[in-house]
């Protein structure tokens, strides 16, 4: 659900300071400089405050140097014209701290054959950087060496920006969806990026496998704190550190829709807070032109299920705490796949029906090529069982109250299951229960579940097994081979006999054919396979064969 916003956006930095991410060289980088090195520098006070950002360098020798600085100088003196009186220097030193200066290189020699002890402890108690020069230089050559490099970052970094800019510009003007765009952050910024909802939940995220499950679990609560950091961060001004996450809103007109989230990173030219903001920018066009329609949700959910059901995840528990970061529920929780057809049903209907049973759901629409287009999956995490009342309330549910829907839905059900291993089973039992065609005359909303079907509940827990593949193929080869040179429909024909036997009036029926054609088939299956289709073990064989077929998706 997005938010409306009225106030100011928030600033990204403090006014006069330098961002941490702007291509600026630190205090650290410039005393490895070729001019600075001859001085012979000495770190006096140091620490994290070397890695100050210098956005400009400035000689002086004057005592009241601090009222001409506007913050992010790297200040050059000999100190002649400094305050005499202890007290004059500590305060004389506070002053350049509250200007902003981001670094003090004293040389010695001239004036000063040592720092004075005050000096030293004042920098060192406000976090200033000072520097001490033990050999004279040439202050032009410094300061010329430094904004050569100040200058030549600078460029860098606006080529890099212009480069971001347009890379995600066309992005949104393509329409390119929210899981691409963050793919393409991450790719930029090499590091892990997320774009979560105003409900801290994940809509898309590109992190490594390796990482998953420690980022993903329990993961409302780290980004709520990584967001009070950020505003605490925001509202001292101070720059952002190299551990911390980087926090952009998504946001555009005032409605802000969610925040896309990096995580620590190599430095990028362009800086990694515009890079994200470019993200945030292309993501918020993306949501401007889709209207109401919240496509963040579906192409998240439809991206999770697939990879789920693909395989495509480096271990459960990475998976699981994936799962619970978008918003489904899956330790301490009864979990069941679903698979809803016959009926249009709309994106996120699923979930409004599971809340209404106090569960949470995931829904996409079915990844089999073959299937239906108004097939979808359903992940479906309950505090308890989904009995008949439940399973007859959520079908309804997902109709949408439409009678003429309701009429055509068939909820196919999966066994209830306890983690995620056992869901990825339900979720293939409900698959196979949907593969079946629903009864002729049959009205209302059907409801199938996987323990009113032994036999298939058994085909797919064995659904890998090569013994049953071999078995399925040895029987039904003929078949299949004469449908694949001729166009033909044995198979159909044999399926319809085995969904109902002992009646070929109903199988006929079902095989849309005439009675005469029909029997043709029957004596043609039989000669192909040489089986006797009036035995039962016969039957019952070639029904476990179709079954492992129809579980291997073809």
């Amino acid at each position: 659900m997005a938010d409306r916003r009225e106030d100011d956006p928030n600033r990204t930095d403090r006014p006069g300071l330098p961002a941490s991410d702007d291509g600026l060289p630190t205090v650290r980088e410039i005393l490895t400089l070729e001019p600075v090195a001859q001085g012979v520098p000495e770190v006096l006070s140091g620490d994290d405050a070397l890695d100050a950002h210098v956005r400009w360098v400035h000689v002086s020798d004057s005592a009241g140097v601090a009222r001409l600085l506007n913050g992010g100088e790297l200040l050059l003196s000999t100190g002649s014209g400094w305050p005499t009186e202890p007290a004059e220097l500590e305060a004389f030193i506070a002053g350049l701290v509250d200007a902003g200066l981001s670094g003090l290189v004293l040389e010695l020699g001239v004036h000063y054959r040592y720092v004075p002890a005050v000096v030293e402890t004042a920098a060192r108690e406000r976090g200033l950087a000072l520097v001490a020069l033990h050999r004279e230089v040439k202050f032009v050559t410094l300061t010329e060496a430094v904004h050569s490099r100040i200058i030549s970052e600078q460029t860098v970094a606006l080529r890099a920006r212009d480069e971001v800019r347009e890379r995600f510009t066309a992005l949104s003007l393509r329409g390119s969806p929210a899981d691409f765009i963050v793919h393409q952050l991450a790719q930029t910024l090499g590091a892990a990026v997320v774009l979560e909802n105003l409900a801290h939940e994940i809509v898309a995220a590109e992190v490594p496998p390796a990482v998953e499950e420690q980022l993903f679990r329990d993961w409302e609560a780290r980004s709520r704190r990584a967001h009070r950091h950020d505003a605490d961060r925001r509202r001292s001004g101070s720059a952002v550190g190299a551990d911390d996450w980087l926090v952009v809103p998504v946001e555009a007109r005032g409605i802000r829709w969610g925040h896309l989230i990096a995580l620590p990173g190599p430095a990028h030219p362009a800086g990694r807070t515009s890079v994200l903001e470019q993200g945030a920018i292309a993501l918020a066009l993306g949501r401007l032109a889709d209207g109401e329609t919240d496509e963040w949700v579906r192409i998240g959910r439809q991206r999770l299920v697939d990879d789920l059901l693909a395989g495509r995840f480096t271990g459960l528990a990475g998976a699981a705490a994936r799962l619970e970061a978008a918003g489904l529920p899956v330790d301490g929780t009864r979990l069941y796949g679903l698979v809803a057809s016959g009926a249009p049903i709309t994106s996120g209907a699923a979930d409004a029906a599971a809340r209404a049973l106090g569960g949470r759901a995931i829904d996409a629409a079915a990844p089999d090529p073959g299937a239906r287009a108004s097939t979808r999956i359903v992940l479906l995490s309950l505090p308890g069982e989904l009995g008949d009342a439940q399973a007859k309330t959520l079908a309804s549910a997902l109709a949408g109250g439409d009678a003429a829907s309701a009429d055509r839905l068939v909820l196919s059900i999966g066994s209830p299951a306890d983690g995620l291993d056992e869901l990825l089973g339900s979720v293939q039992e409900a698959i196979d229960l949907a593969r079946a065609p629903r009864p002729r005359g049959a009205r209302g909303t059907l409801v199938r579940r996987a323990g009113d079907r032994p036999l298939m509940r058994l085909v797919t827990s064995l659904r890998d097994d090569h013994r049953l593949l071999r078995h399925s193929e040895r029987m039904l080869a003929p078949l299949i081979e004469y449908d694949l040179a001729r166009g033909g429909d044995l198979l159909h024909v044999l399926g319809a006999v085995l969904a109902h036997p002992g009646n070929r009036t109903a199988a006929a029926a079902a095989s849309h054919l005439s009675r005469s054609v029909f029997y043709q088939r029957l004596a043609l299956i039989g000669d192909l396979l040489g089986v006797d289709l009036d035995d039962g073990e016969s039957l019952t064989a070639l029904h476990l064969a179709l079954l492992v077929r129809q579980s291997a998706g073809r």
